[in-house]
């Protein structure tokens, strides 16, 4: 797959292959990933002087339907059924902004405020029953940001002067409930630095069924909330993690980004529903060195999430380093 881009905006246009493939959604049928082509984290120039990330849309089988370029580096995606619409952020560092994909057609809408309370950017999307919630990444990127700054906001869409609101769902600091270790039944005060992925549990799930859960991925924790954003509980879990998926049926697919190798793998089962698949990030961790993988911090691997004791499993699984990912039964 390739697209064709102007070199740091002008001048002749260059074809490039795609590259970095990063989140992925399901809509209608359809798989849509993106990919992010070398750009920065805050929309810097790639090497190639692109300055696109790129959503393609696929078939389950991998044929491609559609594919759209939008200025930026593409981190995270959802899907909203009820509107049709894929929604896409960019420069989850700094600089964010977000695109939404409906009927084939891209509209860009840039956040209000423009500085964003927690001086950072946004990551992945989740859309609850209408509402909108988008994570705060990378936290005081662009000036320090305050202990209560959002991990979470919850966003609306003006059409008409092509802005998106920001307000808070939870904060950085918000009180929660642990659910495993030391903390077990006490109320803790979070102390969010990287919050990163994030889903809505499915209903079916023996744990947190029908809650968001935000990954905040360097503090190797899982925080969950009803849709009030004001309950909330805290899983400490054994590893740094990122894209979370959960089986709903015995058959189906998994499919997973692998960014190292550009490529999207679709994993058959059986399956067991109600298993929590992950793809382990151990290098994500606030802990791991500047060169990495190395000792104790390997490559990224397949792995499940036990969601009573935190403790990360290891599929053994050749050929697959995933990143982004999603279950379709």
């Amino acid at each position: 797959m390739t697209h064709t881009f102007q070199p740091n905006g002008t001048g002749a246009m260059k074809t490039e292959h795609l590259t970095q493939p990063d989140d992925i959604v399901t809509l209608g049928g359809n798989l849509y990933v993106g990919f992010q082509n070398g750009v920065g984290s805050q929309g810097e120039v790639a090497p190639s002087g692109n300055l696109d990330g790129t959503v393609v849309e696929f078939t389950p089988s991998g044929s491609v339907v559609k594919q759209w370029d939008v200025k930026g580096k593409i981190d995270g995606m959802g899907a909203d059924s009820a509107t049709g619409q894929v929604i896409a952020t960019v420069n989850e560092d700094s600089k964010s902004s977000l695109y939404t994909i409906s009927g084939g057609t891209v509209t860009h809408y840039t956040y209000t405020p423009s500085t964003l309370p927690s001086m950072g950017g946004t990551d992945a999307v989740a859309v609850d029953n209408g509402k909108m919630l988008i994570s705060a990444s990378a936290p005081g990127t662009s000036g320090k940001a305050p202990a209560s700054a959002p991990a979470v906001y919850a966003v609306t869409l003006n059409t008409g002067a092509m802005t998106a609101s920001v307000a808070p769902f939870f904060a950085d600091n918000a009180s929660a409930t642990g659910v495993n270790g030391s903390n077990t039944g006490k109320k803790v005060a979070l102390a969010l630095t990287d919050p990163d992925s994030n889903g809505i549990v499915p209903s079916s799930s023996p744990d947190f069924a029908g809650d968001f859960v935000l990954n905040s991925q360097g503090d190797e924790e899982l925080i969950f909330s009803d849709a009030s954003g004001q309950n909330l509980q805290v899983l400490k879990i054994s590893n740094s993690v990122d894209d979370i998926a959960w089986a709903t049926s015995a058959s189906g697919s998994l499919y997973t980004t692998d960014s190292s190798a550009d490529t999207v793998d679709a994993i058959t089962g059986p399956f067991t529903p109600g298993t929590v698949y992950t793809a382990v990030t151990p290098c994500n961790a606030n802990s791991a060195p500047s060169t990495c993988p190395g000792p104790g911090y390997p490559a990224n691997s397949l792995g499940t999430i036990n969601l009573k004791t935190g403790a990360i499993g290891n599929i053994s699984i050749g050929g697959v380093t995933p990143k982004g990912m999603i279950f379709v039964p």
